[in-house]
């Protein structure tokens, strides 16, 4: 399990986790995408859910001007990195 903070404006690279990933918004709002889904915006309290085979596409601060907060629970091997850059 991991809190992610990111800052006003603040985006993530195109990547896949290996893993069952479950996200839940704590603070702000949230713009997520997987690879073939649809961009959604997540509010306190929504999550959302990322599958072993998909590819983040989209990760990104709703704000320019307040932080996003949310915790993740990754179900993956005990040594599998937290997540894989995709090119």
């Amino acid at each position: 399990m991991i809190t992610v903070v990111y800052p006003p404006g603040a985006s993530d690279p195109i990547q896949g986790h290996n893993a069952h990933a479950f996200a839940y918004l704590l603070e702000g709002a949230d713009v997520m995408q997987v690879k073939g889904g649809k961009e959604v915006t997540l509010t306190p309290g929504q999550s959302f859910y990322e599958g072993p085979n998909d590819i983040h596409v989209v990760g990104r601060n709703a704000s320019t001007t307040k932080p996003a907060k949310f915790v993740v629970l990754l179900v993956k091997n005990k040594d599998a990195p937290v997540l894989v850059p995709v090119k």
